[in-house]
């Protein structure tokens, strides 16, 4: 790019043959010294030695530049897109028939709209052809017909679409699948889209999105769809790995069969493995421990049953953590964060140990809370509880904001910046009395002079001494 300032190849290039070096975006951080290493974190920079464009930040000066070039007409922006020719067609039978004929006379012609949509005729083989057309070249009743324009012979286009055809529009017609008349009623579209929320595979991120919102945005331009954008939010979910952490496939031999899990451990601890392996857009590696991990989570779980009491409402020692985890785990769960939300669950549950009880209300809590991520287990646990109706219907719990704030905080305590003791304090403890609390605790500790004392709220006394 011949900008050894700012790129570490032209800088090197730069310096093994003795070329200048001259800096044109200086940081904001701070004056650096390109002679000692380039500078490359360049997008909050601004310009130096750069005639006009000084004092532009880059992203200011990129604009300034091309106003420039265009005023002198030795330049015109333009917007480059990487995204190569669609190759609209497949020699294979399955996929949307393309709608053209090829005629002699008239040559590629689009059959009328009153004979849409055309279906593909039944075939005896699907396989490939010995010379790389599509099985419906072999079904030569279908293929030959008439042209529409001319009415002599012609023949029927033989490739098909691309899968993409079909996949860039059928959230359209999922929102009226029985309408013959059009794609989607004008009704059940001003009803449904765009669509809310959109979530595919990570591999399928660049190309569907972008088919899909071209495909979208042309029949918006033809009047078919009432909105320009197909979805308002559109996510996308890791891979899982195998135990290697490779893309797993058969030639690899690290594949692992659902089927095997459940029948080892049981569906809801696969469901709650594959929900608690990381993080939603992220991939993973499989890991058979962590599956015997989640299965001895929900065996925990379980087992608190024999833990219940009769109280219906939280007990005092777990109010505040039970509404803590209702706040975390709704949360987690809306942001599909769903690893977080079941550590979340897993620390409670250690509470509920540590306490030796759990109270009807703090179970029942727990049971719809994990619920979404081990629905048979928790569906039976509500049942045997004697809980009302059925768990699936069971209105979801609600924090109260307040009660999420602990009353009592544990800080550390510090002597000339080591830790020495920790202490248990209110939360909204003053300077004072921490200071007093802190130095009741290390008493022992204190044998100089106090020369200062330092308070940093809900997090730890130091006390420096000589």
């Amino acid at each position: 790019m011949a900008v050894p300032a700012h790129d570490d190849r032209d800088w090197e290039f730069a310096k093994k043959f003795g070329m200048p070096i001259v800096q044109v975006v200086e940081s904001a951080k701070g004056p650096v010294d390109v002679n000692e290493a380039a500078f490359t974190d360049v997008a909050t920079g601004k310009l130096v030695n750069s005639g006009f464009l000084n004092g532009m930040e880059v992203t200011e000066a990129k604009k300034a530049i091309t106003e420039h070039l265009v005023q002198k007409g030795i330049g015109t922006a333009k917007t480059n897109y990487k995204l190569r020719d669609w190759v609209f067609s497949r020699q294979r039978y399955w996929g949307e028939p393309i709608p053209i004929v090829k005629c002699e006379k008239c040559g590629y012609v689009p059959i009328p709209e009153e004979q849409l949509p055309l279906e593909l005729p039944e075939v005896e083989s699907y396989m490939p052809t010995d010379n790389g057309e599509s099985p419906l070249a072999a079904m030569r009743s279908w293929v030959e017909t008439t042209c529409p324009c001319c009415g002599q012979k012609a023949e029927r286009e033989t490739d098909t679409m691309p899968q993409w055809a079909g996949s860039s529009w059928y959230f359209i017609r999922y929102i009226d699948p029985h309408n013959k008349e059009a794609l989607a009623s004008p009704e059940a579209m001003k009803y449904w889209l765009p669509v809310d929320w959109y979530n595919g595979g990570m591999e399928h991120t660049t190309l569907h999105l972008l088919y899909s919102r071209f495909w979208h945005r042309f029949l918006y331009d033809q009047g078919i769809v009432n909105c320009p954008e197909p979805y308002q939010k559109r996510t996308s979910h890791g891979m899982i790995l195998g135990e290697n952490g490779e893309k797993m496939s058969k030639s690899r031999g690290n594949v692992v069969n659902p089927d095997d899990i459940v029948n080892d451990f049981g569906a809801d601890t696969l469901r709650t493995y594959e929900m608690f392996i990381g993080a939603f857009e992220l991939s993973a590696a499989w890991s058979q421990e962590g599956v015997k991990g989640c299965r001895r989570f929900l065996e925990r779980v379980w087992k608190l049953q024999e833990l219940v009491q009769e109280e219906e409402g939280y007990s005092k020692e777990l109010e505040t953590r039970m509404h803590q985890t209702i706040k975390k785990v709704s949360g987690d769960y809306e942001s599909l964060k769903y690893n977080t939300g079941i550590a979340a669950m897993m620390a409670l549950i250690n509470e509920f140990y540590k306490a030796g009880r759990v109270t009807k209300g703090e179970f029942k809590t727990l049971l719809i809370l994990l619920n979404p991520v081990a629905p048979h287990m928790t569906e039976e646990l509500w049942e045997i509880m004697g809980y009302e109706g059925y768990l699936y219907q069971a209105k979801w719990p609600v924090w109260e904001e307040e009660k999420t704030v602990e009353a009592v905080i544990e800080i550390a305590v510090q002597v000339n910046g080591k830790v020495r003791a920790t202490v248990k304090l209110a939360a909204d403890a003053d300077k004072e009395t921490a200071i007093a609390a802190g130095k009741e605790a290390v008493a022992d500790k204190l044998t100089g002079t106090v020369v200062k004392e330092i308070y940093v709220p809900g997090r730890l006394v130091n006390i420096v001494q000589k």
